[in-house]
């Protein structure tokens, strides 16, 4: 039984990445949003596009707040989107009603939020599978914790890849707005 359920879930797995690999362009992703409805990433062609892996019980949590703050200060050229996962020290062990009350409680979130993902294993959501296999300049591969960061031009291709150190109002960032 065990043999069946391995080979079952390594099939899911393959057909996913199958779906995942015909996504050419980020804007052929729609997801489910915390609150239900559905982030269509060709929405935000002409606009830069920064999705960033979230947890509420992180030592980087606290970037919610500049992640607001980017959202408030430029959202005429950037759109933050987040995804909650619970990949790293369980640290996003909420349900998605928990994620967003603590969100707008907390750091007064008002940019999209994705649904709970998981951003990496057996399990990676397509987009992020997708994500970790482009070519970009900073590094490529598995996303290692909470707060990592894609940069996505006006275009739709990827431009850079931030780890969780580096803020959401950093310069780095800041600057090719």
């Amino acid at each position: 039984m065990k043999t069946i359920f391995k080979l079952t879930l390594a099939l899911g797995v393959l057909f996913s990445n199958l779906g995942t690999m015909a996504q050419s362009s980020i804007y052929d992703f729609k997801v489910d949003g915390l609150t239900g409805s559905e982030i269509n990433f060709a929405d935000y062609k002409g606009k830069k596009i920064l999705i960033v892996n979230t947890a509420s019980k992180c030592g980087f949590t606290k970037q919610y707040e500049q992640l607001q703050e980017l959202h408030a200060k430029h959202g005429s050229n950037i759109v933050v989107v987040g995804f909650p996962a619970n990949n790293f020290g369980k640290q996003e062990p909420g349900s998605n009603e928990e994620i967003e009350s603590f969100c707008k409680k907390n750091y007064g979130v008002s940019f999209p939020m994705a649904a709970k993902v998981s951003v990496k294993g057996d399990d990676i959501h397509p987009l992020f599978a997708w994500l970790n296999g482009l070519e970009n300049p900073d590094f490529t591969g598995n996303i290692n914790w909470n707060f990592e960061k894609f940069m996505i031009d006006e275009n739709g291709k990827l431009i850079h890849r931030y780890r969780s150190r580096t803020s959401p109002m950093d310069e780095e960032i800041t600057s090719i707005l």
